[in-house]
C-alpha cells in the first residue's frame, strides 16, 4: 500500500467573487431571485460553436476562476503527477481492440504507442496477424493534429467493403461533420454535413448513408439520406417535431432494415426502413404512448419486440409478423418475470440473446429460435459487469462479450452458442502489474431510512484495516435507470492503493434491482435517490469502512445533482465532494424550454412551467436553490464551455453561490474546461490528468 502523500490545498489564495446581478423569476405565484443567472450567456448557441463568442465579462469570470482552482491545487502538483504517471502506467501504450469478423475481413482498432486516439484497420481474416497485412482505414491521430479538442463519433465501412464515411467534432458540442473516402486509397472528401449526431449508417446499395442532424436548440430531430457518390441534394426521410423526443438512427440485427428512433426516457416509438429500398417510407410499428418503451428486433421469420406493454415492468419480448407489425398480432414470446429485468436484446440466425439483471446481478441467456432451449452464462464473483458486444455478421454461432469485476481486467469472450466453447480474445493487460488478490471486493446492502435495502459494491485494498480510519470515495448517479456497472477501473486503484474504501451506491433512480427501482427513484419520489446516497455514506461509517466527515462524494453530470443535494442535506458527512459537469440548477433549467435537454427531461423530473406540484418538489431539492449559509467541505466542480447537455453556467452558478455562503476554512474550486463539452478533455492520456486532479482532490481533502 502507498504510503499517504499529506499535500494541503493553498488557503491563502484570492477566491473570485461573483458579481451579484439580481433577476426576478415569477411562476406558479411564487417569486425568486437569482443573483448569478447573467453568467448563461445570451449568445450560448454561438459559444458552443466558437469559443470566442462568450461575452468578455463572463470570460474574465471563468478565467478568474480557472486561475483560483490552479492556485487552491498547486501544492497538490506532485500528486497529481504520480497520480497520472501511475494510471498511464496501467494503460498499454499500444494496445488493440479484437478485430471484428465481417465477411472476407476483419476490422480492428489500434494504438501506436503515445498514440491519443490510434488508428482504424482491417486485414483479410485469412492472412496471419501482423500489422504488415494491414489496410489503414484511419488514422485518427493524424486527424487529431492542431486540434484542442477531437472526437471521432462514428466510423462505418458500407457493406461491399469499398468505402469508409466517418464524423468528426472538434469543438465538444457534439455536432459532428461527415466525411467519405475510398478504402483503398484517396483523400477524405467532407460532404457537406456539420450538425450531425455523429451517427452513420449505410444502406445496401453502397452509395446511400442515413444520419440525424440538430435543430437550431441542438435537439436531433431530423433524419436524411443521400447518395454520396452524386451530388444529389439530401432526402429529408423523418422530422419529429415533437421538441421532448430525441432522435437516433441504427441497423437492424439481420441488416434487413434501417431503424428510427424517436424517444424521450421513458417512451418512444421506431420507424423501419427495407435497407435495399431508398426510395422506401419509414414504416411506423407502434405509436408513441406514455409510459411505453419497446425496441424493435429483426429475423427473416419475424419481429423481436423488447416492451413494457401490458404492465411488464421488466420488461418481456413478444414476436410480430415480419410484414404486419400492428399491436394486435404481438405475441408474447419470452414472458414478463417480475425482478428478472431485461436489459438488452441481439438476434441471431438461430439464437436469441437477452442481457437480464437479477438480485442486481447481471447474466447472458442464450435461447434456440427453433428448439427454445436456453441457458445461461453467469459468474461467480460477488459483483461484476457484462455487456453485449454486437458485431457485424448476423448469420454465425458466435457471440462476442465483456466481462469483467472490480478486481478482475477486462476479458473479450468469444462464446459458441451451439458448442459452448468460450473463447478468451482478450484480457486487459496492466502493464505495471495488477494481482486481483491484493484487493478485496464487496456487495453489501444498506438500509435505507425508509427500510429499503440499497446495494453498495466495494473495492480495497486486503487487509484493510475496517476499522473507520480509511478515507472513501463514494460515488453514485441514480438516474435516467441508468445502473454504475462494477467493473474494472485500472484508474480507481490509484486511491484504493492509498487506502481509500471506493465504494459504488447503486441507489434508487438506477436499475440496480429492476425497473421498479428507476421508478422507486424518480418523480414523485426523486428524494429517495438522495436520501438513499447519504444513508449508504452513514452505514458505510457506522460499519467501519469509514468516518463521518472521511468520504469524499464524487458523482457526474446527473451524479453532479446527486452529490449537490447530498451535500446540501448533510454537509457534515463529507470532507469532500466533487461535481463533474454537475447538473445542479435543476428548477432554472426545467423551466426553460428552449434548451437542448429541457423537454426530453420533463419526464424523468416533471414539467415545473406547468405543473405547480413538480416546481414545488424540484424546488425542495435542485442543490443551487438550496444552497445555505453552512460549513461546507472542500469542493471542486468541473464544466465545459461547449457542454450542450450540462451548460456551463450551472456549475458556474452553483461555484459562485457555495461561495458565497460558506461558511468553513475549505476552498469551493471551479475548473471550467474552455475547449471542451460534456464529456471533458478528449485523449487516453489527456483525460487522466482530469482524473488525477480529481483524486489529488480527494486525497487532500480527507488528509
Amino acid at each position: 500500500m502507498k504510503k499517504a502523500p499529506t499535500p494541503t490545498f493553498d488557503l491563502n489564495a484570492a477566491a473570485p467573487i461573483a458579481q451579484k446581478r439580481p433577476k426576478s423569476i415569477s411562476l406558479h405565484g411564487i417569486d425568486r431571485q437569482d443573483d448569478y443567472a447573467w453568467l448563461r450567456a445570451d449568445n450560448w448557441q454561438d459559444v458552443m460553436a466558437d469559443s470566442s463568442a462568450l461575452p468578455e465579462d463572463i470570460r474574465a469570470h471563468l478565467e478568474a476562476e480557472n486561475a483560483y482552482m490552479d492556485a487552491v491545487t498547486a501544492p497538490l502538483s506532485t500528486l497529481k503527477s504520480e497520480i497520472f504517471e501511475e494510471m498511464k502506467g496501467r494503460i498499454k501504450d499500444d494496445d488493440s481492440s479484437v478485430p471484428s469478423p465481417h465477411g472476407e475481413w476483419l476490422y480492428g482498432a489500434r494504438f501506436r504507442p503515445g498514440d491519443q486516439y490510434g488508428l482504424y484497420f482491417r486485414r483479410p481474416k485469412s492472412a496471419p496477424t501482423d500489422e504488415s497485412n494491414e489496410t489503414i482505414l484511419l488514422d485518427a491521430d493524424a486527424l487529431s493534429r492542431d486540434s484542442a479538442y477531437f472526437d471521432l463519433g462514428d466510423i462505418n465501412h458500407s457493406p461491399n467493403h469499398q468505402w469508409l464515411a466517418y464524423t468528426v467534432d472538434k469543438t465538444g458540442s457534439e455536432d459532428y461533420s461527415v466525411y467519405l473516402r475510398k478504402i483503398d486509397g484517396g483523400e477524405a472528401k467532407p460532404l457537406g454535413i456539420s450538425k450531425s449526431t455523429g451517427t452513420l449508417v449505410w444502406a445496401e446499395d453502397n452509395a446511400t448513408i442515413y444520419w440525424v442532424e440538430r435543430d437550431d436548440n441542438h435537439r436531433p430531430c431530423k433524419v436524411y439520406r443521400r447518395n454520396v457518390h452524386s451530388d444529389d441534394a439530401a432526402h429529408l426521410v423523418y422530422e419529429e417535431t415533437d421538441p421532448g423526443l430525441f432522435v437516433g438512427i441504427g441497423k437492424s440485427d439481420a441488416r434487413q432494415f434501417i431503424e428510427i428512433s424517436a424517444h424521450d426516457h421513458t417512451s418512444g416509438e421506431t420507424r423501419l426502413i427495407d435497407a435495399r429500398d431508398n426510395t422506401a417510407s419509414p414504416r411506423l410499428i407502434e405509436p408513441r404512448s406514455t409510459g411505453h418503451e419497446y425496441s424493435v428486433h429483426d429475423h427473416p421469420t419475424g419481429l423481436y419486440i423488447l416492451t413494457n406493454t401490458d404492465n411488464a415492468t421488466d420488461f418481456k419480448i413478444m414476436r410480430a409478423p415480419l410484414d404486419n407489425s400492428d399491436r394486435a398480432q404481438w405475441q408474447d414470446f419470452v414472458p414478463h418475470k417480475p425482478g428478472t429485468l431485461i436489459l438488452g436484446l441481439e438476434i441471431f440466425s438461430n439464437y436469441m440473446v437477452r442481457l437480464e439483471r437479477e438480485d442486481a446481478l447481471p447474466r447472458i441467456v442464450i435461447h434456440h429460435l427453433n428448439s427454445a432451449e436456453e441457458h445461461i452464462i453467469a459468474f461467480e464473483d460477488a459483483a461484476y459487469s457484462l455487456g453485449l458486444m454486437g458485431g457485424y455478421e448476423f448469420d454465425t454461432d458466435w457471440l462476442r462479450f465483456s466481462y469483467s469485476s472490480p478486481v478482475q481486467p477486462g476479458q473479450i469472450i468469444d462464446y459458441n452458442m451451439s458448442t459452448r466453447e468460450r473463447i478468451v480474445r482478450k484480457v486487459t493487460e496492466v502493464p505495471s502489474g495488477h494481482t486481483p488478490s491484493d484487493y478485496a471486493c464487496e456487495r453489501i446492502e444498506v438500509q435505507a431510512r425508509d427500510g429499503e435495502a440499497v446495494p453498495v459494491t466495494l473495492l480495497y485494498r486486503a487487509g484493510q484495516k475496517l476499522d473507520g480510519s480509511a478515507p472513501c470515495l463514494l460515488y453514485g448517479y441514480g438516474s435516467y435507470g441508468i445502473t454504475i456497472p462494477a467493473s474494472f477501473r485500472t484508474s480507481i486503484l490509484s486511491l484504493v492503493d492509498r487506502g481509500f474504501v471506493y465504494a459504488i451506491a447503486h441507489i434508487r433512480g438506477g436499475k440496480a434491482k429492476g425497473y421498479d427501482w428507476y421508478l422507486k427513484g424518480k418523480l414523485d419520489t426523486k428524494q429517495a435517490t438522495f436520501d438513499d446516497f447519504v444513508d449508504c455514506g452513514r452505514a458505510l461509517a457506522a460499519r467501519g469502512y469509514t468516518s463521518e466527515g472521511k468520504i469524499v462524494a464524487h458523482g457526474g453530470s446527473a451524479g453532479g445533482l446527486l452529490v449537490g443535494a447530498a451535500l446540501n442535506q448533510a454537509p457534515e458527512l463529507f470532507g469532500g465532494v466533487i461535481g463533474a459537469v454537475p447538473f445542479v440548477d435543476v428548477l432554472t433549467t426545467m423551466s426553460d424550454a428552449s434548451l437542448p435537454l429541457t423537454p426530453p427531461e420533463w419526464p424523468e423530473w416533471g414539467n415545473p412551467i406547468t405543473d405547480a406540484k413538480a416546481y414545488a418538489r424540484i424546488a425542495a431539492y435542485s442543490p443551487y436553490d438550496n444552497v445555505v449559509d453552512a460549513e461546507y467541505p472542500a469542493v471542486l466542480i468541473t464544466g465545459g464551455l461547449s457542454d450542450p447537455r450540462v451548460t456551463y453556467w450551472e456549475p458556474a452558478k452553483w461555484a459562485a453561490k457555495l461561495r458565497e455562503h460558506q461558511k468553513a476554512n475549505a476552498p469551493i474550486t471551479l475548473k471550467i474546461n474552455m475547449d471542451a463539452g460534456h464529456q471533458g478533455e478528449s485523449g487516453r492520456y489527456t483525460r487522466l490528468k482530469e482524473t488525477a486532479l480529481e483524486y489529488a482532490f480527494a486525497i487532500t481533502a480527507v488528509r
